[in-house]
């Protein structure tokens, strides 16, 4: 005789209180900002403030203030805190992209005037400052030609270098080699000016020219090659290099064959990040290159202009035409860096390890 079991419903018991919080719409960041723009320049305009930065930085006090208050009567104070630490990481964006993207457009609407065909095929050659006309191909010859001689001189040497402190550096030799690498990193630019001047001009008893220029460069250039390839090559995993040495493949094989190309990506964006950074130098240029209105194609010989010097001598003449001609050729200096990054950011992402399969 069986008997039938009887199964009995388990009983859950019910939670006390609510599992979900209350939360804020996707939209209340932006309805706060609207606000807080809003009442920074009404309270702007009731105290008599004409600086819209004073607007600005109100503002941005009332919006994390607001942010804070909403949140935390609707989600709690636990929440709050993390949306005012949001809110103060978009404040600080703000705040620096703002000068940038006015840098950019005053640049850009006041270079366009004179920014023409004409304006970068020709120089200032029989041009005086005062009058309209003239161009600027002089400083731009110039500046790539300074540039890229400094990059041949630098980037070879950074190279190594940083080869040398990653893969062979031990002992007080590399700590010299690394203390002096952060020394040169700070340097002024008028310092490596006053050094090729003192020894290539005044010693040897050079005159001016561009290879000069170049050489004060390619000392600013050095610890910022030898810094990023330092640091790239320190990503390289070891097992890369067991694996070859295990192999029995030489040292400087392996490093030539193996480390080098696996963070090749890396070491051409931080040659780029250190020519954009030489490119804009006006100091050694005035130092050692003195400028000129004539085009001079040879660097080795007598004086030449670059587009940073090119810049601060038209704007000091203060004429309509020259200030005319500064902003151009200051748009056709930040085009020039712009390609430079934009090229870097491609061949690193070009050259980057492929993940997945």
């Amino acid at each position: 005789m069986s008997h039938a079991v009887q199964e009995r419903p388990v009983a859950f018991a019910k939670p006390r209180g609510p599992l979900s919080h209350a939360r804020l719409p996707r939209w209340t960041p932006l309805a706060v900002a609207a606000g807080s723009v809003a009442a920074g320049v009404g309270i702007g305009l009731a105290a008599g403030w004409h600086s819209k930065v004073q607007w600005g930085m109100v503002s941005a006090l009332l919006f994390v203030l607001g942010t804070y208050a909403i949140t935390t009567k609707v989600e709690g104070s636990r929440q709050a805190k993390d949306r005012v630490a949001t809110s103060l990481v978009w404040v600080c964006f703000v705040l620096a992209v703002i000068p940038l993207v006015s840098l950019a457009w005053v640049t850009i609407s006041k270079g366009m005037e004179v920014l023409d065909g004409y304006f970068l095929t020709h120089s200032m050659n029989g041009v005086l400052d005062a009058e309209a006309g003239g161009g600027v191909y002089h400083a731009l010859l110039g500046t790539l030609e300074q540039v890229g001689i400094a990059t041949l001189i630098a980037a070879p040497i950074g190279l190594l270098t940083a080869v040398y402190l990653v893969e062979y550096g031990t002992g007080k030799l590399a700590k010299a080699v690394t203390f002096f690498v952060d020394v040169m990193t700070g340097i002024p630019s008028i310092v490596a000016g006053l050094f090729i001047l003192s020894t290539w001009t005044l010693m040897l008893g050079f005159g001016p020219s561009g290879f000069a220029g170049a050489m004060a460069l390619a000392i600013l250039m050095m610890p910022v090659v030898v810094r990023s390839t330092e640091e790239m090559l320190k990503l390289v995993p070891n097992e890369l290099r067991e694996a070859s040495l295990a192999l029995g493949v030489p040292k400087w094989r392996t490093i030539l064959k193996v480390v080098l190309p696996t963070a090749i990506g890396g070491i051409t964006t931080g040659v780029m990040l250190a020519v954009a950074r030489i490119t804009g130098e006006t100091a050694p240029v005035l130092l050692l290159v003195f400028g000129t209105k004539l085009i001079n194609p040879n660097p080795f010989e007598g004086a030449q202009s670059s587009l940073p010097l090119y810049v601060y001598e038209q704007y000091a003449v203060g004429t309509d035409a020259a200030v005319a001609r500064a902003w151009a050729a200051a748009l056709v200096l930040i085009a020039f860096v712009m390609i430079l990054n934009l090229v870097a950011r491609g061949i690193a992402r070009w050259k980057a390890p492929k993940t997945g399969r």
